[in-house]
């Protein structure tokens, strides 16, 4: 009842249609091709906006690690292929470069390629 097909709102308009078809004394066959017109018209013209509609509010907020690989960080010190330390959206996080032979000084801009356990590995933004 609560899928975001609609499907069911759609045969309602129908159903309604109908019942006003019947309310006005058309016999049981127009009622019957009313709805059945109404809930088919209404399911190819209304469904699909309606549905893209409610994917356009269900976007995916990324949250924990997926939220921190591939933004960008401030190096506090320096940062190898075996320590460093980054500041990263207001929080220090442990961090070495991803590629080994980078050294990448503090102050200088790096973005999270990927995050092992509680350590980012870093790129450094050209």
């Amino acid at each position: 009842m609560f899928s975001l097909d609609l499907v069911l709102i759609m045969f309602a308009s129908g159903a309604l249609a109908g019942a006003i078809a019947a309310g006005a004394g058309a016999p049981l066959l127009i009622q019957a091709l009313v709805f059945a017109l109404v809930s088919v018209g209404s399911l190819a013209a209304v469904r699909p906006l309606a549905k893209r509609r409610l994917e356009i509010a269900r976007d995916p907020v990324k949250h924990g690690i997926d939220a921190v690989r591939g933004s960008d960080a401030l190096v506090l010190q320096q940062v190898d292929e075996h320590h460093g330390l980054v500041k990263i959206g207001g929080e220090q996080w442990t961090a070495r470069a991803y590629d080994s032979t980078q050294v990448i000084e503090p102050g200088q801009t790096v973005q999270v390629v990927e995050v092992k356990g509680a350590t980012a590995l870093v790129w450094r933004v050209p």
